[in-house]
């Protein structure tokens, strides 16, 4: 039922009022209040109704935040000392998908434990409900987004001589412009009206689907352009020339901001050796987890942990919140353009040139029978493999990866050289062999 980022699915066939319902339920059960907000999906309403229904028939009491982020909803938790937050979001996937989050009030996201006791629950099918005069109750908090621009604002200097082109894509990332309009910088908006068809470009931000926000830092001579996905728990970027900046690069440069010497930071199985060798160099050291913002939160929840992200764009400061937060990582980037130069020559400082990554995702009806035929080839093929999640094998020339999608009917493949003839020639043999696999299916 909950994939590495929550409940996610089709509305009216995964996702459907009775789940959420349901959720509600067995959450609510155990809380006395519960925070719950949405973000701007057509089907939101309908599933916050029923995710609110089922809290409050078990006698627990509900904040409704309204069309909101997942940060917000997730820092909510703390600020309105509730037990739990229920997010209504499928982030970055398409408008006709929509999902459920749980949140702790660390901010942190419910973790492999607590989503297995909300299973056993609804399996159980033995949740009390309250009687009909100690039902919760609802009501209404609009301020949160307000709050969440506070914070930011007080987290960081000005930021008067910085110039940013800001692309929503009609989803519910407005905090981090109204923050940056709050530290004085300049901010030019893309497609800012909230607008759960997404109408404007799809809801995950990519070098694909930034064209016009490629197209607009250079036209307007702004010194850095940024992407939220939907629900604005991402966070991607583009230099000030127009170009993509990838997410492995984003990772080291975060990284190299915050690690000193003893230092750690956790990063999935997937990222670039790019951020290891950023960070070794600095004298700290790199955790790899598996793929999923929940795995890197549980991991820098740890002491000696200054920062986890995953190159999809999640972005987590526990010193801040647990949550993957978009909005921090819009303002720490701009933080960065405004101290250290142009966004081009930081990612040029960093080396990756040395480094080839390619990247693919392959559609599998059913991609976990797929990765069982997957995992046989491979284990017949190559001596060394690790299956931290998913299958990584490392070789002389560099690494490659297999991992089934938390989120998507899909099987992705990652390979790496510091050769981009290797890393042609690795990516390849992997996704020949996957093809192959599905060939079969």
């Amino acid at each position: 039922m909950f994939g590495t980022s929550g409940i996610r699915g089709p509305v009216g066939r995964t996702v459907t009022a009775e789940l959420a319902l349901r959720i509600g339920r067995a959450v609510g059960c155990d809380a006395r209040t519960v925070v719950v907000g949405q973000d701007a999906r057509l089907s939101g309403d309908v599933l916050a109704d029923a995710v609110s229904a089922g809290v409050r028939e078990c006698g627990a009491d509900v904040v409704r935040l309204g069309v909101t982020s997942t940060p917000t909803v997730a820092r909510a938790v703390g600020w309105m000392g509730a037990d739990a937050g229920i997010g209504i979001t499928a982030s970055h996937n398409p408008a006709s998908d929509n999902g459920l989050k749980l949140w702790t009030p660390s901010g942190r996201a419910f973790d492999r434990s607590q989503t297995r006791d909300i299973v056993h629950r609804l399996n159980r099918g033995e949740i009390p409900l309250a009687d009909w005069d100690t039902l919760g109750e609802e009501r209404l908090w609009p301020d949160a987004p307000a709050r969440h621009i506070d914070c930011l604002a007080s987290s960081f200097d000005s930021l008067d001589d910085v110039s940013v082109a800001f692309d929503l894509g009609n989803g519910a990332g407005r905090v981090s412009v109204d923050a940056l309009y709050e530290l004085g910088a300049t901010v030019n908006t893309i497609d800012g009206q909230p607008d759960g068809r997404f109408p404007a470009r799809k809801s995950e931000p990519t070098a694909e689907t930034l064209t016009a926000l490629r197209r607009t830092v250079p036209a307007l001579d702004a010194d850095v352009g940024l992407a939220h996905d939907g629900d604005a728990d991402r966070l991607v970027a583009v230099d000030e020339t127009g170009a993509y900046v990838s997410g492995d690069a984003l990772l080291a440069l975060f990284a190299r901001d915050v690690v000193s010497s003893g230092d750690a930071i956790a990063v999935p199985i997937d990222t670039s050796l790019l951020v290891q060798d950023v960070v070794e160099r600095i004298g700290g050291r790199v955790t790899y987890t598996p793929v999923g913002d929940v795995y890197v939160a549980e991991t820098v929840a740890e002491r000696g942990y200054v920062f986890g992200g995953e190159p999809s764009g999640a972005w987590i400061w526990p010193d801040e919140t647990l949550a993957p937060d978009g909005h921090y990582a819009a303002l720490k980037l701009a933080a960065l353009v405004a101290r250290d130069g142009p966004l081009s020559e930081q990612v040029a400082s960093l080396g990756q040139s040395e480094y080839t990554t390619r990247r693919t995702s392959i559609s599998f009806e059913h991609k976990h029978q797929a990765m069982d035929r997957i995992a046989r080839d491979i284990h017949a093929t190559y001596d060394e493999v690790d299956t931290i999640d998913g299958i990584r094998v490392d070789t002389d020339d560099g690494w490659f990866l297999v991992r089934a999608s938390g989120t998507e009917p899909l099987v992705r493949i990652t390979a790496e050289a510091r050769d981009s003839a290797d890393a042609d020639r690795l990516f390849e043999d992997v996704r020949s062999l996957v093809e192959g696999a599905r060939a079969v299916a």
